[in-house]
């Protein structure tokens, strides 16, 4: 029994270090793929076993608009054709808002509805320009609930990539008996 459980450990640790590696590589093909756009307000990091890819809205977005411009489109088809062939990846679309409400408009109706718009936006230009899976990703929205940086809106309205293994293989491992 013993023996059992520290062969199901190792197994574990095996698994959560190759995943490390794995994760490690993926980030730096993201980053390199996105090789030009870091002084646009792009920004690649790997923490909590995940990679972030966190776009200003500046790069994709005007002011209150969901429709993504030109140079935010090479950026998310880069990002999209770098894990394109990554099945085993899911892969959430997050839109972020400042906490300003918006004026005179009645569509989107407020930032919450802003950010899920941006979201979804995001996430079909990603999937019409890729072989990317739609059952892989997610488009949210998080309105202004999740600041970075409560001193400065622009760094607020953001698209957040959030990529993270897929852990079924983990789980399935954690509850054999």
């Amino acid at each position: 029994l013993l023996e059992e459980r520290e062969q199901r450990v190792n197994e574990l640790e095996e698994m959560l270090s190759r995943q490390e590696g794995t994760l490690k590589a993926l980030k730096d093909k993201v980053a390199a793929a996105l090789i030009g756009f870091e002084n646009q307000g792009l920004k690649v990091e790997q923490k909590n076993g995940k990679i972030y890819v966190s776009l200003e809205a500046k790069l994709l977005f005007k002011s209150g608009s969901i429709l993504v411009e030109e140079e935010g489109k090479k950026a998310l088809i880069k990002i999209g054709k770098a894990l394109e062939l990554e099945k085993e990846l899911e892969i959430v679309v997050e839109g972020h808002t400042d906490a300003v409400k918006l004026s005179g408009s009645s569509f989107p109706r407020n930032n919450w509805e802003l950010s899920v718009l941006r979201a979804t936006a995001v996430t079909e230009i990603m999937l019409a320009n890729c072989a990317m899976s739609p059952k892989q990703i997610m488009a949210a929205g998080r309105g202004e609930f999740h600041p970075v940086d409560v001193n400065d809106n622009a760094k607020n309205r953001r698209i957040e990539i959030i990529i993270s293994p897929n852990l079924d293989a983990l789980f399935e491992i954690i509850s054999q008996d």
